[in-house]
């Protein structure tokens, strides 16, 4: 199963959405997916969608599944990485109206550095991505690593 995490973002993220259907169709993608939309509305008999979730729903579907797509969320990439899984993340852009800026860009590139997360910038490439899930090993999370969580945090206080 794969987990898509959007956020709770006022904003709709269908670009991503429609990305992830295509590659359901064209059989990129096998797994069953499990969408937390948040305003996001892109439907697919492809996806099951949940606007919001509890909690516990979210921790049990990131634990069930096989690997994560995120937006560029803090919060949904440490919890992600937290449970030591594999996360292709997909920063919303300002360009398409997806967020108020491109903070989003600066976390995933931070994190993809760091080697815990596979970031994908261009979803022409996400196919790309998926495939490379296979070799990709990501560093694991260390809860002392909260010095550069500390920074980024720090950084998005400050745009």
């Amino acid at each position: 199963m794969i987990f898509v995490i959007l956020g709770t973002q006022d904003k709709s993220f269908d670009r991503l959405l429609k990305y992830i259907d295509d590659a359901i169709k064209n059989k990129i993608i096998n797994q069953k997916v499990i969408v937390q939309a948040g305003s996001s509305k892109y439907k697919s008999e492809n996806i099951k969608t949940f606007d919001l979730i509890s909690a516990n729903d979210f921790k049990e579907y990131i634990n069930k599944s096989d690997y994560i797509i995120t937006h560029g969320g803090v919060g949904s990439i440490l919890d992600s990485i937290k449970q030591n899984k594999k996360v292709i993340a997909v920063p919303r852009l300002s360009k398409y109206n997806e967020h108020e800026n491109d903070h989003q860009l600066q976390i995933v590139e931070k994190f993809d550095e760091l080697g815990y997360i596979i970031g994908c910038y261009d979803l022409n490439d996400l196919n790309d991505k998926i495939n490379l899930l296979n070799t990709f090993i990501p560093k694991k999370y260390q809860k002392n690593n909260d010095k550069m969580i500390n920074l980024i945090q720090n950084y998005i206080d400050n745009i």
